[in-house]
């Protein structure tokens, strides 16, 4: 599942809308988003979905770690850098939290304190992540619990749907010319 939230994301395309930095820290910051939701949904399963979540977060303390070395980072900085990280991510999971069990002004709130407070001059950018964070845990509550533990494929929704209405169920009747 931990490999979903990391090679099933188009990171450049969030870089380039969001207009986000190309480092490592924008792409952890992508990546804890996703294991994030991926929590939320295992959270649902009781006991074994717990289970799962501890050993998400496992796997992407380890990959940060392999990726910090891989760039090259000293072993020193790592360490306090994976300190800083841990630290950041305990808090989103809080922000996000809220904001899911909130409204959008809420969850706005966190996305632009987790993921925009340095660089966010455009509030569509924020408007984006919003409707993108709904869509997920929609689409995620959407799937089979047991699915998701047994083979742990998590798919996701485009950054921007080609098609918008193609994920809003309208709460009303939509009636054309015709009446229907």
């Amino acid at each position: 599942m931990y490999t979903c939230c990391v090679e099933k994301i188009d990171y450049e395309e969030f870089f380039n809308r969001l207009q986000m930095p190309d480092t490592f820290n924008s792409w952890f910051l992508i990546a804890q988003l996703h294991v994030w939701m991926c929590l939320v949904r295992m959270k649902q399963e009781g006991r074994t979905g717990k289970y799962m979540c501890h050993y998400i977060v496992y796997a992407m303390w380890e990959d940060a770690e392999q990726r910090g070395k891989v760039m090259g980072v000293n072993s020193l900085i790592l360490r306090r850098s994976m300190k800083s990280l841990t630290e950041v991510f305990y808090a989103s999971i809080f922000g996000y939290d809220e904001g899911i069990l909130s409204d959008d002004h809420v969850l706005a709130a966190a996305i632009w304190r987790n993921l925009f407070e340095k660089h966010c001059n455009d509030p569509r950018q924020l408007a984006i992540m919003v409707e993108y964070v709904r869509k997920q845990v929609q689409h995620l509550d959407a799937m089979s619990g047991e699915d998701l533990l047994l083979s742990g494929e998590v798919t996701w929704r485009p950054l921007v749907e080609p098609n918008p209405q193609s994920i809003v169920k309208p709460a009303f009747p939509v009636y054309n010319d015709e009446g229907l």
